[in-house]
């Protein structure tokens, strides 16, 4: 799997993760870098479901703990009102970085 990067862009931490998209459940990677969150999934025939978030378009990034599934992960909100949930086991880490970066 590769990402074509912008220039002057570095990735700053990656995670698995997946997404609900279209009552489709995509595994694939967050990947957060300097300029961009960008979800890749893992099976190339799912590419159509590449997405980026620009960081200037966050409105909000809400921390959630399913308590009884024991699954952790970020909500982040774009300005458009679309909401984008991506259960993560470093949910800390990368929730912090995004909060930083916008």
């Amino acid at each position: 799997m590769t990402v074509k990067l912008n220039a002057n862009e570095v990735v700053l931490k990656a995670s698995d993760t997946n997404q609900l998209i279209e009552n489709l459940k995509v595994d694939g990677k967050l990947i957060v870098t300097n300029q961009r969150i960008y979800f890749k999934p893992l099976d190339e025939l799912k590419d159509k479901f590449n997405f980026e978030i620009l960081f200037e378009n966050i409105m909000e990034v809400i921390f959630y703990n399913k308590s009884l599934s024991f699954v952790k992960g970020i909500n982040v909100i774009t300005r458009d009102g679309k909401s984008h949930s991506f259960p993560l086991k470093k949910r800390d880490e990368i929730g912090q970085l995004i909060n930083r970066m916008y």
